[in-house]
């Protein structure tokens, strides 16, 4: 189990819960809850102007609302923005959103009960899961279409995900069929629960953590690579390294140097006439380097955003009362667009490695790595896949942060977009993944025309885990299982997980 208090939730935690771990509530952050809705329960009793508590949303927050309609006002408030569109988000990324949710609402300055506390996490332990459709949020005030889906469940309305295929059912059966009830919203509720960036920082944190794995195996891959187009490993040599110091940098060239130990394949070119390689090997440590280094700034930026409070107004005490704008996602739209941009240069120069190893105008083998080249293609068009990946990646790298659009007739004047660009980041790092995958498919069929020559200890137990699931390529066959196979040892960390036994992959 997991405590959850508001303050030290990190992508690792959060990768926990969107897997399945149950969580907790720390008693000190509860107090603090129930601190702040005594705050909230003085406000209505002194019918005090207050945004979102005593006034209607947005364009209507100079409208007075009666003490008898406050608890109308926030059901309403979560009926009328549940307006999301499009396919829904996966269950991982839906079960991050709430633990996400629940850690903001933590630290006590958003004035809800702690009854809506226990049903937020109630839905994770119960594994009750919202159905929430993936467009409609601008990213400013916060995700409220998206996160207004999640809250109906909470009301006993809406859908829930089940069964196989993002399947839904209604909500309520759902709840009663784990023992739970649905909750009436009170003052103040609705809007904290909907007024926050939890969506965008809960797909950012889950491509992030994934982002983190697939350059280590990229590091993999890229050794693989190396070995069979015989390239140099002095680019990669500690005191070469060091001249330029980029931690990240130093990272990648030990991972290649560890990949490639002990390789009678690179042993048997050492001498050879070729006096430099091309970019896409030599500059490997440069390169993806320059991907970790970014992924690390990532990883402090997110975690500042998981501990964070992030809806409006903000209850700081009974006289200080201030609507802000901490549900503006401009933070998480640039982590997100920037996260795009370094997973899909991964992409990039794995892409421009695969030519290398098919492309039989510069590689030292059989063209497109066919057994019999003709009548057969080999290889061929997989690197055609791979281009199509990496074009539609820099077409989905092209930033959502700078874009903004008005809403709310003007009174909210400029949004972020943050949501789109964490959505975005998350389908090119699958496009990179199948790239990288493409490239493991290539670099292991390589390997048959150079048996029995050793590959380095990493490169092995790589070679050996894809032939576990793909066999070498002899007459042409259909190649699309070959590639979701190779991708998803990628997307599951096998890759990573079975390398790393052997070999110390940092």
């Amino acid at each position: 189990m997991i405590e959850l208090n508001g303050k030290d939730l990190t992508i690792e935690k959060v990768w926990q819960i969107a897997c399945g771990e149950k969580v907790g509530i720390a008693a000190d952050a509860m107090q603090r809850v129930k601190a702040s809705r005594q705050i909230v329960e003085r406000l209505v009793e002194q019918d005090r102007v207050v945004y979102g508590i005593t006034t209607g949303f947005g364009h209507l927050c100079n409208t007075r609302i009666n003490k008898s309609d406050l608890e109308r006002l926030q059901t309403n408030l979560i009926r009328s923005h549940a307006t999301g569109v499009g396919e829904p988000f996966a269950k991982d990324a839906v079960r991050a959103m709430i633990a996400i949710r629940i850690n903001s609402l933590l630290h006590g300055v958003s004035g809800v009960r702690p009854e809506l506390i226990d049903a937020l996490a109630d839905l994770l332990n119960k594994d009750v899961i919202p159905w929430v459709p993936q467009q409609g949020s601008v990213g400013c005030s916060g995700d409220l279409a998206p996160l207004s889906h999640i809250m109906l469940v909470l009301m006993g309305e809406g859908e829930v995900l089940g069964g196989e295929c993002c399947q839904r059912h209604p909500a309520l059966p759902a709840l009663e069929k784990v023992g739970l009830k649905p909750i009436q919203l009170q003052a103040k509720e609705g809007l904290a629960l909907i007024n926050g960036t939890s969506v965008m920082t809960g797909v950012m944190a889950l491509a992030l953590y994934r982002s983190l794995h697939m350059s280590k195996s990229a590091d993999i891959i890229a050794s693989m690579t190396v070995e069979m187009v015989k390239g140099s490993t002095k680019p990669f040599d500690p005191d070469f390294i060091a001249l330029r110091p980029y931690p990240g940098l130093k990272q990648v060239a030990a991972n290649v140097l560890a990949c490639v130990d002990d390789s009678e394949v690179r042993d048997s070119h050492i001498g050879c006439t070729r006096v430099q390689d091309a970019y896409s090997l030599r500059c490997i440590p440069q390169v993806h380097g320059a991907t970790r280094e970014n992924l690390n700034h990532l990883v402090d930026q997110v975690t500042i955003e998981l501990n964070s409070v992030t809806d409006n107004p903000i209850i700081l005490s009974e006289d200080k009362i201030i609507s802000g704008g901490h549900f503006h996602g401009q933070p998480m739209a640039f982590a997100g667009d920037f996260l795009g941009i370094v997973m899909a240069e991964l992409a990039n120069i794995s892409e421009r490695r695969i030519d290398r190893l098919l492309n039989p105008l510069i590689n030292e083998t059989k063209p497109f790595l066919s057994v019999d080249p003709g009548v057969n293609s080999g290889l061929m068009i997989i690197q055609y896949t791979a281009a199509s990946l990496v074009s539609e990646n820099k077409i989905l790298a092209h930033p959502a942060s700078v874009d903004s659009i008005p809403t709310s007739a003007y009174q909210e004047d400029h949004v972020s977009m943050g949501t789109i660009a964490a959505r975005k980041a998350g389908k090119i790092l699958e496009h990179t993944a199948q790239v990288l995958a493409i490239e493991w498919v290539s670099a292991a069929q390589a390997y048959e025309f150079v048996k029995p020559m050793r590959l380095g200890k990493g490169s092995a137990i790589a070679y050996e885990l894809l032939r576990e699931h793909v066999p070498a390529l002899g007459e042409d066959r259909i190649l699309a299982p070959d590639l979701r196979i190779a991708k998803d040892l990628l997307w599951n960390s096998s890759l990573l997980d079975r390398v790393s036994k052997v070999v110390k992959i940092v």
